[in-house]
């Protein structure tokens, strides 16, 4: 099981180092197997500038490709050449500069200085795809229009980096299986030795049943295998990406981010160790 340290400081206020945390886990018998730094984005986006587009016009030789200028925010703009059929004058976009690192499963590539087709291109407008950042392969990813150019990708889209225990979790040890239940224990054996630490639960004092006229009636047929089942019933939801606070909170613990309904039952599952999901109630 996969335990994030900056999660666990959403519930406990933590200064002590990964080290000591994994001594500390291993000996009220949560067993750390390993721990390891992890990015949210393979590579961090280490050389990924946001840019604006100045000028677009097509590639005297190749009907398919355009020649750009990009402002990244130094004296130059640089000129890049684009494949992307939504390249468009004045957006934001982000631009992997010459001697960065990009990543594709187990492969990378090194962005370098070249030309394509004749024209020099310093640079590559990106796609969400090639950054790690979604799956769309429709062309390069548009940014706010507030996006500030020169800002750092990893800065604009709060990529970080964080140490994750890797907890060999014996079967007697369900109360441990989400982030919760492990800060629960850390708290409990730090405050043996000497702090005052609290928990500090997420709310739930905002949550409200406006009506109960899409309610679905729940039978549970075994009451041995499972002794109680609940859900709740949710309108007005419209299925898209996470945000991205959440995205890499998903990401750290080697899941795949779907879309915010998904997304959302998987860190709740991760964070009470209480599995759950969520259902479609048109095709019940």
């Amino acid at each position: 099981m996969k335990i994030s340290y900056s999660w666990l400081k959403n519930y406990l206020n933590l200064e002590l180092p990964p080290e000591e945390i994994s001594i500390l886990l291993t000996d009220i018998g949560l067993e750390v197997e390993s721990i390891k730094e992890v990015e949210s984005i393979r590579g961090g986006l280490k050389g990924v500038i946001i840019g604006e587009v100045l000028t677009k016009i097509q590639h005297p030789n190749a009907d398919r490709l355009s020649l750009s200028t990009v402002n990244i925010g130094k004296d130059k703009p640089l000129q890049i050449v684009c494949g992307a059929p939504n390249l468009n004058i004045g957006q934001k976009v982000p631009v992997a500069t010459v001697g960065t690192w990009l990543y594709d499963g187990d492969k990378k590539f090194k962005i370098k200085r070249g030309k394509i087709r004749g024209e020099d291109s310093v640079g590559m407008i990106c796609g969400e795809d090639e950054l790690g950042l979604g799956e769309d392969t429709d062309g390069i990813m548009v940014l706010d229009a507030s996006a500030k150019v020169g800002m750092p990708a990893s800065e604009y889209f709060n990529l970080e980096s964080d140490i994750v225990f890797d907890i060999g979790l014996t079967p007697n040890r369900s109360d441990a299986m989400g982030h919760i239940g492990v800060a629960r224990d850390l708290m409990t054996v730090l405050n043996h030795r000497g702090s005052q630490l609290e928990m500090c639960r997420p709310s739930v004092d905002e949550f409200k049943v406006l009506n109960n006229s899409k309610s679905i009636i729940v039978e549970v047929r075994d009451n041995k295998l499972c002794p109680r089942y609940s859900g709740v019933s949710i309108s007005d939801v419209k299925v898209a990406n996470s945000p991205s606070w959440l995205q890499n909170k998903l990401k750290t613990i080697g899941l795949t981010p779907i879309n915010n309904v998904v997304d959302i039952t998987n860190y709740v599952l991760h964070e009470l160790g209480q599995p759950l999901h969520a259902f479609d109630r048109d095709k019940l």
